[in-house]
């Protein structure tokens, strides 16, 4: 996180900590880098004095505060200590040293589908512990996650709310950040744990594809395009596609819960990683709860699967195919060794290719110009019917010399 030194108007202590940086300025205040006498660092944000004067501000923030002290979890910055009596409220989070995902993309560029879907699994399961603790975020966005050497983090709990709670408005002012902000946050309903689903797909797809899947425009035009148009996800890795468009579908009961998308990200990640693709549709929640598949996400998946064949393989793997995807290790017919990994190509499981005059083809050499031993199983297979054959012609025998 860039640091800047301090300005003349900027406190030198704040409560029992010591102020040493400018860490950055939002919407509700400053935050700065600061520590307290055992020389333990904390990122310490002071309320912006306009909002301090709002009463109803000050009692739903000290809520909300009380609420941030419930939760647990290693992916969110620990709150340290608060005051919300102050002539401008504060509080302060356990510091995390690291990039924020925005400043990570902004300057090297997206990250890979493995990185995106491992990010994504560590936020969601952050967001399951805030969710469980009837605490939702409601401004999760690239520069709200830090990336620490101990993983992402979750940070800036200021404008959090308690589930079911109402939505903190302000003539001219927006809480939240437009183009991250779900459409329920617009419309002015109430947030549920769905809310926080919509923000982290929008922040993956930034992070997938260095840009906001609503565009550039002003706070209308953006806030326009969350609740009216569909998000653009050019350029976003296949893998990932369809469980981040998942996320962002417009009714809340349409979005896949956190403990899903942890679990589903986890899973790509993995295969990513391994150079593997997996052309599964996306599990999204139904209004009771169970994970099945929606018709209308899973249609548009197949019609894409149809159209373009399976999903493109991880960088540096070969292309893929139109046509019928093929299992994740297989190659091209070639006879001869894998295109990946140089490995024996594995013998048929259904039996060898057959010619047109019915023979099985020759079975692959090896470099002697040795045939390789035949299919065990295809071997017992075919002694148990020439067994079976025998018995029966051996009992007809019988029966006609019978009679």
């Amino acid at each position: 996180m860039a640091m800047m030194r301090l300005r003349r108007e900027d406190p030198r202590v704040v409560g029992s900590f010591r102020i040493h940086r400018r860490l950055g300025a939002g919407g509700m205040g400053v935050v700065y880098l600061g520590s307290d006498r055992r020389g333990q660092r904390v990122a310490l944000k002071v309320i912006r004095p306009d909002l301090a004067e709002d009463q109803e501000f000050r009692s739903r923030f000290a809520r909300e505060v009380s609420a941030a002290r419930r939760i647990r979890g290693g992916c969110t910055a620990r709150l340290v200590a608060a005051d919300l009596d102050a002539d401008r409220p504060w509080f302060a989070t356990q510091y995390v040293p690291g990039p924020s995902l925005h400043d990570k993309v902004n300057e090297e560029g997206p990250l890979s589908a493995a990185e995106v879907a491992s990010v994504g699994a560590a936020l969601s399961e952050g967001l399951v512990a805030v969710h469980e603790a009837g605490v939702v975020h409601r401004d999760l966005k690239p520069s709200n996650i830090l990336l620490s050497p101990k993983g992402p983090r979750i940070i800036d709990f200021g404008i959090a709310w308690a589930t079911g709670a109402s939505t903190l408005t302000h003539v001219g002012t927006a809480v939240g950040s437009p183009g991250f902000l779900a459409p329920e946050q617009v419309r002015g309903a109430a947030v549920t744990p769905a809310t926080d689903v919509f923000s982290l797909g929008a922040t993956l797809a930034y992070a997938a594809t260095a840009d906001s899947p609503f565009g550039h425009g002003s706070s209308e035009v953006m806030l326009y395009r969350v609740v009216h148009e569909e998000a653009h996800l050019h350029g976003m890795p296949d893998a990932l596609a369809p469980l981040v468009r998942a996320c962002l579908a417009k009714d809340p009961e349409e979005r896949p819960s956190t403990l899903q998308l942890s679990m589903r990200l986890k899973e790509i990640a993995a295969r990513e990683a391994q150079g593997l693709s997996d052309s599964r549709p996306p599990v999204q929640r139904t209004r009771n709860g169970q994970e099945l598949p929606t018709g209308r996400l899973t249609e548009r998946y197949t019609e894409r699967t149809a159209d373009h064949g399976a999903p493109s393989r991880a960088p540096g793997g070969p292309a893929s195919r139109p046509g019928p995807s093929r299992s994740s290790g297989s190659s091209p017919r070639t006879g001869g060794s894998s295109p990946r990994n140089g490995s024996p190509r594995p013998p048929q499981a259904r039996g060898a290719s057959r010619t047109g005059s019915g023979r099985p083809k020759p079975g692959p050499r090896t470099s002697s110009g040795k045939l390789r031993p035949a299919n065990p199983r295809l071997l017992r297979q075919r002694l148990i019917v020439f067994v079976v054959v025998t018995l029966i012609v051996a009992l007809g025998i019988a029966a006609a010399q019978q009679l």
